[in-house]
C-alpha cells in the first residue's frame, strides 16, 4: 500500500510540471496522432499513406493496361497504412492502459480516502477511549486513596469497643448529670426553705425586740410614776410636818 502511495504521489508531482499548460493538451495530442512525429525531420506518416493512396487512385484511372503497377501501389499502400495503423494500435494500446492506470488511480484514491475517513474515525474512537481512560484511571486513584485511609483506621471490632466504651461513659456522665441536676433542685428548695426560715426568725426576732421594747417602755413609765407618786407622797408629808 505504501509503494502504491508513493507512486501515486511521484504521478501527482509529475503532473504538476507539465511544459504545456492543460488546456493546450488536446491540441497538441491531435497534432501528434495526425502526424505521428515530434521532430521536423521526415515526412509525417499520413502525409506519405495520402500521397501513396492518390498515386494508386491515378494508376487505377489510367486506361492503360497496367494491372501490374497497380498492384505494386496497391500493396505498397497496404504496407504504408499497416506501418501508419500500427502506432495507432500501440498508441490504443497505451490509451487503454492509461484508461485502467487511471481507474485504477481513482480506486486507490478512493480507497485511500476511505482509509483517511477510517483513520480519522479510528483516532476519534481513541480520544473517547482516552478520556474514558483518564476518567477510569482517576477513579482507580480515588478509590486507592479511599482503601489507604481506610487502611489507616483502626480494626472493627476496636472501634466498636470504643463506641461501646464511649456510650457506657456517655451513659454513666448523663447519669451523674441527672443526680447533679436533682441534688442542685434538692439544694434549691433547702435554700429556699433556710431563707423562709431565717425570714421568719428574723420576724420573729423584730416581733420580739418590739414587745420587749414595749414592756421596757412600760416598765419604766411605771417606776417613772411610781417614784413621782413616791415624791409626791414624800413631799406631802415634809409639808404636813
Amino acid at each position: 500500500m505504501s509503494a502504491k502511495v508513493r507512486k501515486v504521489t511521484g504521478r501527482e508531482e509529475m503532473a504538476t510540471n507539465y511544459a504545456f499548460a492543460p488546456q493546450e493538451d488536446d491540441a497538441i495530442i491531435k497534432h501528434r496522432l495526425l502526424t505521428r512525429t515530434t521532430t521536423t525531420r521526415g515526412e509525417p506518416p499520413l502525409k506519405k499513406l495520402n500521397k501513396k493512396f492518390i498515386t494508386l487512385v491515378f494508376e487505377v484511372e489510367k486506361d492503360l493496361d497496367n494491372y501490374n503497377e497497380c498492384e505494386k501501389l496497391y500493396k505498397n499502400f497496404l504496407q504504408e497504412m499497416a506501418t501508419f495503423e500500427l502506432p495507432l494500435i500501440k498508441s490504443k494500446a497505451v490509451v487503454d492502459a492509461n484508461i485502467r492506470e487511471k481507474e485504477s488511480f481513482n480506486e486507490l484514491q478512493e480507497e485511500i480516502h476511505g482509509q483517511i475517513l477510517q483513520a480519522q474515525a479510528d483516532i476519534e474512537d481513541l480520544k473517547t477511549q482516552l478520556e474514558e481512560s483518564k476518567i477510569e484511571r482517576q477513579h482507580k486513584e480515588e478509590c486507592e486513596a479511599i482503601r489507604k485511609l481506610i487502611a489507616l483506621q483502626p480494626p472493627r471490632y476496636e472501634t466498636q469497643q470504643t463506641i461501646s466504651n464511649l456510650e457506657k461513659e456517655i451513659a454513666a456522665l448523663e447519669a451523674e448529670n441527672a443526680a447533679g441536676v436533682r441534688l442542685l433542685d434538692l439544694r434549691k428548695k433547702q435554700f429556699s426553705l433556710l431563707l423562709h426560715v431565717v425570714d421568719e426568725l428574723q420576724n420573729t426576732v423584730e416581733d420580739e425586740q418590739k414587745s420587749l421594747m414595749d414592756e421596757l417602755r412600760t416598765m419604766v413609765e411605771e417606776q417613772k410614776n411610781s417614784i413621782e407618786e413616791a415624791n409626791g407622797r414624800g413631799s406631802e408629808a415634809m409639808f404636813v410636818d
